[in-house]
């Protein structure tokens, strides 16, 4: 997952309220539901220490009306408050596994991370013989992303067969083959430019396999087709609803893996050197320095919600609270060892992503890919 989007965060010293609420609003009383579920949360803040302002803030918004355009039917938010002021209110795809309320001097950020998953946005392309119709998914949006148009004529092939239709036909067959290549170098900017991960063409086959084949070589390797939907009204949606669900899962496995087995690969060098990381000490160490590239982390494992030491600043973390003086900060608090890593990793620039029921976790649930090699000590 590219944690970009916590870098609003990072910015901000806190202490933090941090929620994970269920806004589902499909009954007949999700009003009063709605309300009861806000003041629920803002009590639980305040309970836990939540200065009054900030409680407002977070009530305010879980009562606040849906925005437009987004369905808030079986799904969730995630909610970053300090000082009054709600800092982050992210979508979640589907209620929340925990609803969670905290108030701590880190965000509680592991289970967003595992919310939201590696999230990869998809470039869908309706294809069509006159052009395309641009639309970009992920599991919390759906939105426009343009449109090309290419020659309406002639188009369309003739049953006969003397000269002239023969002729009117090579006609057809040229405009079919320079609109697909109009609408390839548009699938190019548009990848380019919307943060896409991923392409996925629809429409006839014939159609889709002209712009596919005529996609930059390093697209193709990302581009998938599928049978299902089109540009026209009443295609198939169902099932393509579920092809684009098939390719982003697809993608978001094959990265996993990736990270894993570099880290496996790291974890058994003979050379004196490594370039990864795993134990909390290590861990803390990589992230002050900002060595971390991407941050692994298993909610299961034991070393997630260790205790470990934190000053306002996301490089501000230990071990031990004696050593935060020489970190500048003398008045350190406790944070879980997942959360605090979390943010120092936003602060470096670092990836993460969340594992779950595999055999190659790292010891304790936490690892890390680092930017150089190290030295190993023993």
């Amino acid at each position: 997952m590219r944690l970009s989007l916590l870098q609003p965060i990072v910015e901000r010293p806190g202490p933090w309220a941090s929620v994970y609420a269920d806004v589902s609003h499909d009954t007949e009383d999700a009003a009063k539901q709605q309300e009861l579920s806000a003041r629920d949360a803002a009590d639980r803040l305040s309970a836990l220490g939540a200065d009054d302002a900030t409680c407002r803030a977070v009530h305010d918004c879980l009562t606040s009306l849906r925005r437009p355009g987004q369905s808030l039917t079986h799904s969730g938010r995630a909610i970053f408050a300090t000082g009054g002021e709600v800092v982050l209110d992210t979508p979640l795809a589907g209620p929340p596994v925990t609803r969670d309320v905290t108030w701590s001097p880190v965000p509680r950020l592991a289970p967003l991370l595992d919310a939201l998953g590696e999230n990869p946005v998809c470039l869908v392309v309706y294809v069509d013989r006159t052009g395309a119709d641009f639309e970009l998914r992920s599991d919390t949006a759906r939105s426009d992303a343009g449109q090309v148009s290419g020659d309406d004529y002639p188009v369309h092939r003739t049953a006969t067969g003397d000269w002239s239709e023969r002729h009117f036909q090579l006609k057809v067959e040229n405009t079919w083959e320079q609109n697909a290549g109009e609408i390839a170098d548009a699938v190019a900017q548009a990848f380019e430019h919307s943060g896409a991960e991923l392409i996925l063409l629809a429409g006839d086959a014939r159609e889709r396999r002209s712009v596919h084949d005529r996609l930059p070589e390093q697209l193709r390797a990302v581009a998938y087709e599928s049978e299902h939907g089109g540009r026209a009204r009443g295609a198939d949606s169902t099932r393509l609803e579920r092809d684009i669900a098939q390719v982003r899962a697809g993608l978001e496995l094959d990265h996993t893996s990736d990270i894993i087995q570099r880290f496996q690969a790291g974890s058994g060098r003979s050379n004196g050197e490594s370039d990864v990381a795993a134990g909390v000490p290590n861990l803390i160490e990589a992230a002050r320095e900002h060595r971390i590239d991407t941050l692994l982390i298993s909610p299961d494992g034991g070393d997630a919600g260790r205790e470990v030491w934190v000053g306002p600043d996301p490089d501000q973390l230990a071990v031990r609270g004696s050593e935060m003086q020489y970190l500048g900060e003398v008045h350190p608090t406790p944070a879980r060892a997942d959360d605090a890593l979390l943010r120092a990793a936003v602060a470096g620039g670092a990836q993460a992503v969340m594992l779950h029921h595999t055999d190659e976790e790292p010891p304790g649930g936490l690892g890390a890919l680092l930017r150089w090699s190290t030295p190993v000590t023993h």
